[in-house]
């Protein structure tokens, strides 16, 4: 299927030979936009791509699950801007590498107690199928939160759990530290989703036999690839980080003496583990079947912040996950998650976390380079969204990051960004501070807030779900959360679809050789703003690409 909202890939052969035009090929100038012309073509392209659109009803080979955690519509609008102002241009007529996946739906983000929810309650959604309690993982909405023994017969298995039974090699990349709620989701069952380390349960639940987070990630699936942060959680208390030996504060915290990284080793034949970006780039070696990568003691550090040279970025852990996991001739399924946006919302501070999902997003574009749609499933969305805005009739062009080009009444600046409530509130003398430049452009700068918090919160309302591949068109409408895993488990004959139609004959075609037509993407992209790019019959032999307009 298509690379993008305006380009097309019609079915056929599954590899075929495409020829790009890219006569005329440019972004959009301010002359060009004042003729009615313009518009009038890219609307009429965009209709007949439209209405080109044919749904993939082949089954997924692999699925890849991109989550942004805390990237609301908001975020990603913003992101759209600040990504097109890092290449120096305007902004607004930008394209997210997410955005051009043809099939769209909303998610409604509540659990069975929240209207606004938390991201463990609506990552048991969207990774088990089924809507639960806030702050508890892989539980049915009968287990309480905090109450150990609600957990027990009450678990429930995600997909990444469901995909490996079936054969699938799978793995976990993110942004935070690997047993945070979110990945947490995809193969713990916990009653809280604070219990990272056995330090950090009660003796209650201890007692009654409840394991921490970090415990169920060695000992519950089989994971191929785990890469993120939490170090910390997986050694004896008091053994020294490798990273920084010299901070206490970053020893290990587990008081039952065990180390889960060797045992991990240990029980797994063909694995590696790794601590640095250096230690990263060495695994060439086919032979490693099994990769765990732990960055930092807790969460890896916010884009604007990590160090190049010492801490892989959200692209390469994406691209070192997909090159092991994709040896499986039965597939694979990969949950990447975005995690930091959420952090930099819940802290006030928006660059911080556009930034994140700017790397979430390339992310998204360089798997799409090393996969095709043709038995690829990418689904691309969120946990829930914050209370997060931009505003204030700014001109087109402005700084995502900027100021309104009015005052407000009390005669003082403000940021075109502002939040609901969070730490940003401030008062000073009676009265609000001005915002101003250069202080508002700085990657630590907090936005205004309304409403004085110490930590941002969620905000209620739906998410967008983005697909494209393998049997992307299930997503569309307004759906509830939890609908995601299981059009994913269909899409990809996992349980309980197991015996769908069709799935037989997907498991003889799974030793197919892979195809990707997603080098094209960077390309489209760029020339999307402006002119269609639609697949054409060039031969019977396959498809060609022409650029109109």
């Amino acid at each position: 299927m298509g690379v993008g909202g305006n380009s097309l890939f019609l079915p056929g052969s599954p590899a075929p030979r495409w020829v790009l035009v890219t006569q005329g090929c440019s972004l959009p100038t301010a002359d060009t936009e004042k003729s009615p012309d313009y518009w009038n073509k890219g609307a009429r392209s965009r209709l007949e791509s439209a209405l080109a659109l044919q749904p993939a009803a082949r089954r997924a080979k692999n699925i890849i699950l991109f989550m942004g955690d805390g990237m609301g519509l908001p975020t990603v609008s913003a992101a759209r801007i600040y990504k097109g102002q890092l290449a120096g241009g305007s902004g607004e007529e930008s394209v997210l590498a997410m955005e051009t996946f043809p099939h769209v739906a909303l998610a409604k983000t509540y659990t069975i107690d929240r209207q606004v929810p938390d991201s463990a309650g609506t990552g048991t959604a969207y990774l088990c199928g089924v809507k639960a309690n806030a702050k508890t993982l892989g539980l049915s909405g009968a287990a309480i939160y905090g109450k150990c023994r609600t957990a027990f017969g009450n678990e429930v298995d995600s997909i990444l759990h469901r995909a490996r039974l079936a054969g699938k090699s799978v793995g976990i990349v993110t942004t935070t530290r690997v047993q945070h709620a979110s990945p947490g989701a995809a193969y713990a069952h916990s009653a809280s989703r604070s219990w990272y380390a056995d330090a950090n349960m009660p003796k209650e639940a201890l007692r009654d036999g409840c394991k921490d987070i970090a415990y169920q990630l060695v000992h519950n699936t089989d994971i191929n690839v785990i890469l993120g942060g939490g170090r910390m959680y997986m050694t004896p208390k008091w053994t020294p980080d490798p990273e920084y030996p010299e901070d206490p504060a970053q020893n290990g915290t587990r008081k039952d003496g065990l180390d889960l990284i060797a045992k991990w080793l240990s029980a797994k034949q063909g694995a590696r583990y790794v601590w640095d970006k250096k230690g990263l780039d060495a695994v060439e070696d086919d032979s490693v079947s099994h990769l765990m990568g732990l960055f930092e003691p807790k969460d890896m550090k916010y884009e604007l912040n990590r160090n190049t040279s010492t801490d892989p970025s959200i692209v390469e852990m994406t691209e070192k996950a997909i090159r092991i996991l994709r040896r499986n001739p039965n597939g694979f399924f990969l949950f990447v998650e975005g995690g930091r946006i959420d952090h930099g919302h819940h802290s006030g501070r928006a660059k911080q976390a556009l930034m994140e999902a700017v790397m979430l997003d390339r992310a998204v574009a360089r798997a799409g380079e090393l996969t095709s749609p043709s038995d690829t499933l990418t689904v691309v969305t969120a946990d829930h969204s914050h209370v997060f805005t931009f505003g204030g009739n700014t001109l087109r062009g402005t700084s995502i990051f900027g100021l309104a080009p009015k005052k407000a009444r009390d005669k003082r600046a403000y940021t075109s960004i502002l939040y609901g409530n969070g730490p940003g509130y401030s008062i000073r003398n009676g009265g609000r501070p001005a915002a101003s430049l250069p202080a508002a452009e700085d990657k630590d700068y907090r936005q205004q807030a309304a409403v004085p918090l110490e930590t941002e919160t969620h905000s209620g309302e739906d998410v967008v779900v983005l697909a494209q591949g393998a049997m992307a068109h299930l997503f569309h409408g307004v759906q509830e959360q939890h609908y995601i895993a299981h059009a994913m488990a269909y899409a990809a004959c996992l349980e309980p679809y197991a015996a769908e139609p069709r799935c037989g004959a997907a498991r003889r075609a799974s030793q197919g050789t892979q195809h990707s037509s997603q080098p094209l993407l960077t390309l489209l992209t760029i020339c999307v703003a402006a002119h269609l790019v639609v697949v054409v019959p060039s031969s019977p032999s396959g498809p060609a690409l022409e650029v109109l307009g």
